[in-house]
């Protein structure tokens, strides 16, 4: 069974047959693309497109063993911007993770204006046992002063952080849930979700939402995702804990 494509098609609200028709094929095409992991379709892209998610979410196994070779196995997709990286993936990742959640951007303002009862879902994480991370850049460093000088729109990267710090702390002290201060980070976002992972590299004056983003999954020791991890775990060894948030771990 491709679970990943029968559960793209779950959360889209997708029959078999809804799917069928809207990429032109029969509902027995449907079903092989069901039961048979090891193919990719040539409709790839209509599918995922149908679906909102990645074709390599939905056949990352025989996409990466079809066309990638060593290290760059790791790279399950790139996306040109944040942005076009569909909200469905960032739902799958946050929903799939039970060991260890970390939101290392900057101010993570994003995750509260476009991930419906975010709060409730990292509640029931927290509660369930996963660990829940997040790494801020401090509201009022010289760091964060700078890069309001570059961005230069009005909801400044001060106030967006503040709006995430108040967030966390309308969850209360929950234990398992931590927040730390770093600015270390202002021009590379990493959100990991157990062994797969979000990273943007920011670009000159772009803001976060317009940043390349790379979508990886942990496949061998010392590779890109395990870099990447390692910087994360810097970051919250150097970072400061962020006051009235969490309850410790």
């Amino acid at each position: 069974m491709n679970v990943a494509l029968r559960d793209a098609m779950t959360r889209a609200g997708m029959t078999r047959m809804g799917l069928a028709s809207k990429v032109g094929v029969s509902g027995k095409t449907v079903d092989r693309w069901l039961s048979d992991t090891s193919r990719v379709p040539h409709r790839r892209a209509e599918i995922a497109e149908a679906l909102e998610v990645s074709a390599d979410m939905l056949w990352p196994q025989a996409v990466q063993a079809a066309f990638k070779t060593g290290p760059g196995r790791e790279i399950l997709d790139v996306y040109p911007s944040r942005n076009e990286c569909p909200s469905s993936v960032w739902a799958r990742l946050i929903d799939g993770a039970t060991r260890q959640i970390t939101f290392a951007g900057y101010t993570n303002y994003f995750l509260w204006q476009e991930q419906a009862r975010i709060a409730d879902r990292l509640r029931a994480k927290v509660e369930a046992g996963c660990q829940v991370r997040f790494i801020l850049g401090e509201p009022e460093s010289e760091v964060t002063r700078r890069r309001e000088q570059v961005e230069d729109v009005p909801l400044t990267v001060g106030t967006r952080i503040r709006i995430t710090l108040d967030q966390l702390a309308k969850l209360g002290p929950l234990p398992g849930l931590e927040a730390r201060f770093s600015d270390a980070h202002i021009a590379l976002s990493v959100f990991r979700f157990d062994d797969k992972m979000l990273v943007s590299q920011h670009i000159a004056k772009r803001l976060g939402h317009d940043s390349p983003t790379f979508l990886l999954r942990r496949l061998q020791t010392g590779g890109l995702f395990d870099q990447y991890a390692h910087h994360v775990d810097a970051l919250w060894e150097g970072g400061r804990p962020v006051p009235d948030v969490g309850g410790g771990s």
